[in-house]
C-alpha cells in the first residue's frame, strides 16, 4: 500500500499514467515540465482519493498519514492528505515556489538537485525553501488539528 491514504503504489502510478496519456496534444517543453505535471497529477489523485473515502469533516474517516521526516519530521500524530492539500494551497498563495518545492519533492519524489533543475534555481535555494515550507506547513497543520 502507498503510505498516503491506502492507495497502492502500482494503482497510483497506473492512474497517473492514464491521466498523462490523455494529454495527447501536450508538447512537453522539457523533462522539468513533465516532472512538474506528474507531481501535480500525483497530488490530485491522492487528494481525490482521500476526499472520496468518507471525508466529511477534517479528519473524518480519512486515514492519517505520518510523514516521518520525509515532509514533517515533528508530526507525531500524522496528518490527513486533504488537510495537507489545504495547507499547501495556502502556502502556494503566499509563496508559489515553496508550494512547488513541496509538490515536487513530496508528491513527485524528486531530489533536491532534480527540484532545483525543474525550478531553475540553486540547490541551496531549494534546501532553504524546503526547510521553511516544512516548518510553515507543520505550524498550519498543528493549528488545523487544534481547531477541528
Amino acid at each position: 500500500m502507498h503510505p498516503l491514504g491506502g492507495v497502492q503504489t502500482s494503482a497510483l502510478v497506473n492512474e497517473a499514467y492514464l491521466r498523462l496519456i490523455d494529454w495527447k496534444n501536450v508538447r512537453w517543453q522539457n523533462r522539468a515540465h513533465f516532472f512538474a505535471v506528474s507531481a501535480q497529477l500525483m497530488r490530485r489523485i491522492l487528494v481525490d482519493f482521500a476526499r472520496a473515502r468518507h471525508y466529511q469533516k477534517r479528519g473524518g474517516g480519512v486515514r492519517r498519514v505520518s510523514f516521518d521526516g520525509a515532509l514533517l519530521p515533528a508530526a507525531d500524530k500524522g496528518t490527513d492528505i486533504v488537510a495537507l492539500d489545504d495547507a499547501m494551497r495556502a502556502l502556494s498563495e503566499k509563496d508559489s515556489r515553496k508550494g512547488q518545492i513541496i509538490e515536487l519533492r513530496f508528491f513527485g519524489g524528486l531530489t533536491v538537485e532534480e527540484t532545483a533543475k525543474v525550478l531553475r534555481v540553486s540547490t541551496d535555494t531549494v534546501t532553504r525553501d524546503w526547510k521553511l515550507a516544512k516548518a510553515w506547513l507543520l505550524r498550519e497543520l498543528k493549528a488545523s488539528n487544534k481547531s477541528s
